[in-house]
Parts: structure tokens; C-alpha cells; sequence
């Protein structure tokens, strides 16, 4: 079932090169204005704003908690009827050292609070806080998808294998935006989108603005 869509588009193929192409436009300009830094960090209204940001363009529910139950293969994300409840606890959890933070990365991923984007969504929150309490950030294009999707599958049960994964990829080029640009393709990739390079569509965007 294809979602409602502010574009009209009733075809699922084509409503994901149209997602892609225009979120991760709106994602470099989260970098490039500074937004990333005037949000709120590691709270949920903090989230809200990316994804509502990342998505407004084409979704009504852009920022909004989901109303309906989702789930992936087997596994079910957090009840509806449980979801603010366990948002609010996320939003207070401590964020001051690497694991408390990954734990905290761990816990908003299972409560999925969005209709879609959540993954997309929540890793440029998760390097919000990295920045803001460490100084660093997650190197995405260090980190290999299906190492990725697996260590984040089991990461409810035990999340040793996702600390140990994002530690290795951390860098100190908290302000680099070609790091940022590879980070947000990589981040895509792991959802299945990877028609556009976030720096193709940015220099597109720049050349049609002059002619």
C-alpha cells in the first residue's frame, strides 16, 4: 500500500525517488543553515523537528507520532497506546557518555514513532548528540549495511554489537560536510534508497536556480 502524499503520487516507485531526492536536499540544508544545532538534542521534540523538517514536503504527518501499530518482518515496534509514554521516558534518559547515548539510540529506534523515516530520521538525531556531548560523530559511510541492519536488530535484546560497530566509525569532523554528504547517502542506503548522491542533487538544485 502506497502512503498519502502531498505530490499526488499514487506509484510506489516513483514516490520514492521523489521522497529520496527531496529529503536528502532538505538534509544537507539541515547542515548548511545550522538547524541541527537550534533543535532540541537527544528529546523527542528535538526528533519531531528533523523529521518533520526531512519530510514536510510530502507528508501530512511529517513530525507527528504515528496513530496506527507498525512492524518490521517479526518484530513489532512500540503499541500506539504505549507510545507517548515511552517517548517522554526516552526524551529524560542521560546522554552524557558513548553508551548512554547509544542506549538512548537504541530505545527511540524501538519505539519508531513516525509513520516513516524513523531510521533516516533518528541517525541524524543520534549525531546531534554525539556532537553536542562528545564532539564527535558517526563516519555512516564507515559502516557496512548489512553489518548495520543486523547488530540493530538484535540491539533490543543485547546492544554490544551496535556500540562496538558505531565506536569504530566515530570521528572528530563533527563540521565536515563532505563527511555529513556521505553520511546522509549511506544512511539512505540502509532504507534502500540510493538513486540520488546528496551532492548530485544539491549542485542540480544550484545550476537550474541560476538559469
Amino acid at each position: 500500500m502506497i502512503l498519502e502524499n502531498k505530490l499526488g503520487i499514487t506509484v510506489s516507485t516513483e514516490l520514492a525517488r521523489a521522497e529520496e531526492q527531496i529529503s536528502k536536499s532538505k538534509a544537507l540544508d539541515l547542515f548548511e543553515k545550522g538547524l541541527l544545532d537550534l533543535f532540541e538534542v537527544g528529546t523527542f521534540e528535538g526528533l519531531a523537528q528533523i523529521h518533520k523538517y526531512l519530510f514536510e514536503e510530502i507528508y501530512d504527518f511529517a513530525g507527528q507520532v504515528r496513530t496506527v501499530n507498525i512492524a518490521k518482518g517479526n518484530f513489532r515496534f512500540a503499541p500506539v497506546l504505549y507510545l507517548q509514554a515511552a517517548l517522554e521516558r526516552i526524551s529524560q534518559m542521560p546522554q552524557s557518555t558513548f553508551d548512554e547515548i547509544i542506549e538512548k539510540y537504541v530505545e527511540m529506534n524501538v519505539a519508531h514513532p513516525f509513520r516513516e523515516g524513523n531510521g533516516r530520521s533518528s541517525r541524524l538525531w543520534l549525531d546531534a548528540i554525539l556532537k553536542k556531548e562528545l564532539r564527535q560523530v558517526i563516519d555512516w559511510s564507515q559502516v557496512n549495511k548489512e553489518d548495520y541492519l543486523l547488530a540493530m536488530e538484535r540491539s533490543p535484546v543485547k546492544d554490544l554489537e551496535i556500540k562496538v560497530l558505531l565506536k569504530a566509525a566515530l570521528t572528530d569532523k563533527i563540521n565536515d560536510r563532505e563527511i555529513y554528504m556521505k553520511g546522509v547517502d549511506a544512511s539512505y542506503h540502509y532504507e534502500g534508497y540510493e538513486v540520488y548522491r546528496t551532492a548530485d542533487i544539491k549542485d542540480t538544485a544550484l545550476c537550474n536556480s541560476r538559469n
